[in-house]
């Protein structure tokens, strides 16, 4: 048999290079599903070898790519999130979506909200702003149960967020759209508890995934709803903050701060004004990452599922978006 005519895996992305996770696809296919091939799309890519593809890993797959794939049994986003896999409406609607779920990431995105909590509960960026001035004042300190800080998303990576700021001191309280428990958290849900929930909090983190209802979510009434001198944290998706609602709320002194490690726009513009603004602290998409290793694990194994005629492990409901 041919390679083009062997069964394959398409690592594909139309903003992004893959060919760095080949090998690590190749080394998982070996072990889970020998016999497919795996490959790096172009937009050259032979229609001899498009034809046999029966798996399409990736991250924003050009629109209308799947639904010419007259093999494909599986799209699987190479991260935690779908929405640029979603983007395309002829998506056939029985195609399975699957996304990344890897326990070293929650860790990962736990570690990096735990810094940006002792970084302000801390006043590390007050101690950082007086050493340009060469002031030597030492800030107050408080217990981390005198600091509240907001989870928004208690999925997998936000309940690992949330247990780790809790095994830490911090008064933590979480906020899901449908009601859930979490050992050491205080819990809210629903619309109607959103601003009660907001209303107390020094530190607000978002890792909510991007549905038509969190789309520019954090607008001027959202941020309104903070209690002034609160810190936004957005790890979840850049499409989600209004920008000039944020810009606002900084200029006016109600927000303190702002970390931002997720954009609309990315990598983010040498012209975008939040480069250089007072207060916003930006981070290149960095708070966490699945290992190479764990994505083709996931994918190859989903692939060998669908080939076998069983669902894939790690679907997502098309509906809520995760």
């Amino acid at each position: 048999m041919s390679s083009s005519a062997a069964p394959t895996l398409l690592l594909c992305s139309e903003t992004d290079d893959l060919s760095g996770l080949r090998g690590a696809f190749e080394a998982a296919a070996a072990q889970a599903c020998p016999g497919v091939q795996v490959v790096c799309w172009t937009p050259q890519t032979p229609a001899a070898v498009l034809d046999q593809v029966v798996a399409v890993a990736g991250w924003f797959v050009p629109v209308g790519l799947p639904a010419r794939l007259p093999r494909l049994r599986l799209l699987a986003s190479i991260g935690a999130g779908v929405e640029h896999l979603l983007r395309d409406p002829g998506l056939p609607s029985d195609l399975p979506v699957t996304r990344i779920v890897d326990p070293a990431q929650a860790r990962g995105m736990a570690e990096y909200v735990l810094w940006a909590a002792l970084h302000f509960h801390r006043d590390l960026d007050r101690v950082m702003a007086r050493q340009a001035h060469r002031q030597w004042r030492m800030p107050a300190q408080r217990p981390a149960a005198a600091y509240r800080v907001g989870v928004m998303g208690l999925g997998a990576m936000g309940a690992e967020v949330a247990r780790t700021l809790a095994a830490h001191g911090f008064d933590v309280h979480g906020w899901t759209r449908r009601p859930q428990s979490l050992p050491g958290v205080t819990c809210w849900a629903g619309d109607d508890a959103l601003r009660p929930f907001l209303a107390g909090l020094d530190m607000v983190v978002s890792l909510l995934p991007l549905t038509p209802q969190t789309r520019g979510l954090f607008d001027a009434d959202w941020f309104a709803a903070l209690r002034p001198g609160a810190v936004f944290v957005n790890c979840g998706r850049g499409e989600q903050l209004v920008e000039p609602a944020l810009l606002d709320a900084l200029r006016r002194g109600h927000l303190r701060a702002a970390v931002l490690d997720v954009f609309e726009h990315e990598p983010l513009p040498a012209d975008s004004p939040l480069w250089g603004e007072p207060g916003v602290l930006v981070t290149p998409h960095m708070a966490s990452a699945a290992s190479d290793e764990a994505i083709a694990g996931q994918i190859v194994g989903d692939t060998a599922r669908v080939l076998a005629g069983q669902p894939p492990l790690h679907a997502v409901d098309r509906q809520r978006g995760y």
